[in-house]
């Protein structure tokens, strides 16, 4: 049984980090990292945040955002991020007829979740978030744009040793190359000394 947990908050500024299903490659199979820089949006639009930082892997996702507003549910924020995603990426998944994966991630469902009228099992119930309210504590965004790099990927995606590219800044989908280099893939970020 998956046990709710309500985050706090409380803070401003949030490390976050929720999974696919088995650490399934969803993103990358999918093709849905245009899902999560919509969410982004979303995110700056309508709950006033910034996203500081972030990596989209193959598997999961490390976001750092900022809420200027007061009173804010980071619950059902993610919640509604990660609904968002799972409706695109079953859509993406029905659109290259990929059945044996659509039928593993119904598969997955409980009994309690198929009552509900839920058809796949995308994410992971619960997701990570740590509240950022030291200096000392942004150091998480050299580990998110050092994840791409740090030799633990999923094989299928991989250069080299378990490597998504041979610099973490070339990685496409994190914003490693803002930070080092001024270079803006696909999302800008809003940077952590500019709050």
């Amino acid at each position: 049984m998956a046990i709710k947990l309500k985050h706090s908050d409380t803070y401003s500024t949030y490390f976050i980090t929720f999974t696919y299903i088995e650490w399934i490659s969803l993103f990358e199979i999918s093709k849905t990292h245009d899902t999560v820089y919509s969410w982004f949006a979303v995110l700056k639009d309508e709950v006033n945040a910034d996203i500081i930082a972030y990596v989209i892997m193959p598997n999961h996702l490390h976001v750092i955002a900022h809420f200027q507003n007061e009173s804010f549910n980071i619950n059902a924020i993610v919640a509604n991020g990660k609904r968002f995603m799972a409706y695109e990426i079953i859509n993406r998944l029905e659109i290259e007829k990929n059945t044996a994966l659509l039928n593993h991630l119904e598969s997955l469902l409980t009994a309690r979740e198929k009552k509900k009228g839920q058809l796949h099992k995308v994410f992971k119930d619960s997701f990570d978030t740590k509240a950022i309210f030291s200096q000392k504590f942004l150091q998480k965004i050299n580990y998110i744009h050092y994840n791409p790099v740090s030799g633990k990927c999923p094989p299928a995606s991989v250069i080299r040793a378990g490597m998504l590219a041979k610099n973490f800044i070339e990685y496409e989908h994190s914003s490693a190359s803002f930070y080092e280099i001024q270079l803006v893939k696909h999302f800008r970020p809003v940077h952590y000394m500019d709050l």
